[in-house]
């Protein structure tokens, strides 16, 4: 058996999106990236968590309203978001630290069952993200492959103070390569390749990628004028064009296409308003 996939201090670890309809939620996502669910809802009140799995192993989390008349009565105008959480060893410690860097703890840190302890904080430019102190569950076991998450990429007004926070806090590196800004935890590929992911190091060098990558966690973009910073999640696919066309058939919404020189990537909208993204990887040859 592999070993399971573990998270330092300041590693991206998990993502979850709460939805209105959560039935209709798992038929999208279902169709889109095959995953299948588990339930792991602490008590039977009305709202469920569901872990989704990609062949067995977890992928992302799925929470909403146990039944269709407590979703109708808890809906609101206010799309879904998908939320990134950030591994931490002690969440009460880091939230400390993130009152005294200029953000905020919007709740928590409080047990999710035996799965671990969260926190809901913002940073200070507003942009929402949470903290994930792992109890049973560490974080995603299926990642950087086909119906897994890739990365999460933070979109910033303020790219120095968000720099500034995010080193501060999580002790994160920011390196321009170029054709963005990386954002490391430094250490990280060290800890995967002595873990679950032995080969990492051999197999990013034979496709030459950028210096540091091993230890990435996401990229630091610039906020749009006509959007608010947020933290927004990418998923790997096979094919970016039959994603596309699979989510529309679903009910979803295709916002854009783009290509770099390593991803051909499209911006989907879920039936119930959730944005993210889908990238196919292309390296140069």
């Amino acid at each position: 058996m592999a070993e399971p996939r573990t998270y330092p201090e300041g590693v991206t670890a998990w993502i979850d999106v709460e939805q209105a309809d959560l039935e209709a939620a798992q038929a999208f996502y279902a169709g889109l990236f095959g995953w299948t669910f588990q339930d792991a809802t602490p008590t039977r009140d009305a709202t469920r968590y569901l872990v989704a799995q990609l062949d067995g192993r977890p992928v992302a989390g799925l929470t909403g309203f146990a039944d269709a008349s407590a979703a109708d009565r808890g809906a609101t105008a206010v799309a879904p978001t998908w939320n990134t959480y950030v591994a931490v060893d002690d969440a009460d410690d880091v939230a400390r630290r993130i009152g005294a860097a200029g953000g905020r703890v919007l709740y928590g840190p409080s047990a999710a069952g035996e799965d671990g302890r969260y926190a809901v904080c913002t940073d200070p430019g507003g942009v929402p993200f949470r903290l994930w102190q792992a109890g049973t569950r560490p974080g995603a076991q299926a990642v950087n492959e086909p119906g897994a998450w890739n990365f999460s990429d933070l979109y910033a007004r303020d790219r120095a103070a968000a720099t500034a926070f995010y080193a501060d806090v999580f002790g994160w590196s920011f390196d321009d390569v170029g054709f963005g800004s990386m954002i490391r935890r430094p250490g990280y590929g060290d800890h995967l390749a002595a873990t679950s992911d032995p080969d990492i190091h051999d197999r990013q060098a034979a496709i030459k990628v950028p210096p540091g990558f091993a230890d990435a966690i996401g990229w630091l973009m610039s906020a749009d004028s006509d959007q608010a910073p947020h933290w927004h999640v990418t998923f790997t696919v096979h094919d970016r064009d039959a994603t596309a066309a699979a989510a529309e058939q679903l009910g979803g919404s295709v916002l854009n296409r783009g290509d770099t020189e390593w991803t051909r990537d499209a911006l989907l909208r879920d039936p119930q308003g959730a944005v993210f993204t889908v990238s196919q990887f292309t390296p140069p040859t």
